[in-house]
């Protein structure tokens, strides 16, 4: 794919056009191919590309007007029924239509989940779409895929092992690993261990010939680059990624505060900045940002709500690269014969 077209919902997330556009401008300087469509209230977007400068649009910066917002704390079928001509639902049309390759949003996740789910359909074999994203390792270069994330808070086992098919075929694709190691989340490695879901789901997993399954795997093994694939309910996946972005922010604050103590410990911060950056670099949640929610027939990435510039450009970032190695043809080719995939009866 030469050229790139993403749909941005600006007027979505906690800061709206203030972050999403200045990100968006960032982005565009750094591909040759890329064509952004700002969509959201002309008015709104005009006002701010003033701000940073741009007076006239480049060719490759378009608006495209939508004349509603969705609240952050808006209801799904709020937003279904109400809200037809908001940024985000018009955004999404945008893929639907092929106008544009994918979207990003900042927006109401339950509210972007059901729209597009609504206007785009999952693909074939697949009930409900999940949330995905990469979590860093401590081997070099291996990274762990996990979901669900929050879209979906209670699972079957069914589509449990349906998120693990996905997950499995997206690993492969974007990673080019040949057979991804899918662990199961749960409270213990132990076969005893965990509820009903969980020991429903492992039978299922195991006796599944489409699947390099290893087996259960502990909160702590995510970061080990032992799994590829970590599977689990989007209530806990959401748990455990709130719970790792806020370790990261925690471990930053003390190491800001450590090298800021006194006049030594800012001597030896400055030593220590290239280390520093380093740890930031593999740490940050902010160069993590960007969820794919997968299962779906076109892309959509969904941000933070409260990210900032850089964190909302590395989302723009995501869904790019999921554009050009074209992720829903890829799951949609491999994602049915995996799912048809003889059962073992050992």
């Amino acid at each position: 794919m030469t050229n790139v077209t993403i749909a941005i919902d600006v007027m979505g997330g906690d800061h709206g056009p203030t972050v999403t556009i200045p990100a968006a401008l960032k982005v565009l300087k750094k591909h040759t191919n890329l064509n952004l469509i700002l969509v959201g209230q002309p008015d709104v977007i005009e006002q701010c590309l003033n701000k940073h400068g741009i007076k006239e649009l480049p060719p490759t910066l378009r608006v495209h007007p939508a004349t509603q917002v969705v609240e952050m704390d808006e209801s799904p079928s709020s937003a279904l029924k109400n809200k037809k001509d908001s940024s985000m639902r018009v955004s999404i049309n945008l893929v639907k239509e092929q106008q544009a390759h994918a979207c990003v949003s900042a927006g109401n996740t339950g509210a972007l989940m059901a729209t597009a789910r609504f206007v785009l359909k999952t693909l074939s074999g697949i009930e409900r779409p999940a949330i995905i994203t990469a979590f860093p390792t401590t081997k070099p270069g291996v990274i762990a895929r996990v979901l669900d994330l929050g879209a979906n808070v209670d699972s079957s086992p069914e589509h449990l092992l349906q998120f693990a098919v996905m997950g499995s075929v997206l690993a492969s694709a974007v990673s080019n690993i040949s057979h991804p190691r899918v662990g199961l989340l749960n409270i213990g490695q132990e076969e005893i261990k965990g509820n009903e879901q969980v020991k429903e789901t492992a039978q299922l997993l195991a006796h599944h010939a489409g699947l390099n399954y290893i087996g259960y795997v502990e909160g702590n093994d995510i970061y080990s680059g032992n799994v590829d694939v970590v599977v689990c309910d989007g209530f806990v996946g959401n748990v455990a990624l709130k719970s790792s972005e806020g370790i990261a922010n925690l471990i930053l604050y003390y190491l800001k505060q450590a090298f800021h103590k006194n006049i030594y410990t800012k001597l030896v911060g400055l030593l220590a900045i290239p280390v520093i950056k380093i740890v930031k670099k593999h740490i940050d949640p902010a160069n993590y940002n960007g969820a794919c929610l997968i299962g779906l027939r076109g892309i959509v990435i969904k941000s933070h709500g409260g990210a900032n510039v850089i964190s909302f450009a590395n989302a723009i970032d995501e869904a790019v690269r999921q554009a050009q190695q074209n992720i829903p043809q890829l799951v949609h080719q491999q994602v049915e014969h995996l799912l048809q995939a003889p059962i073992s009866q050992e």
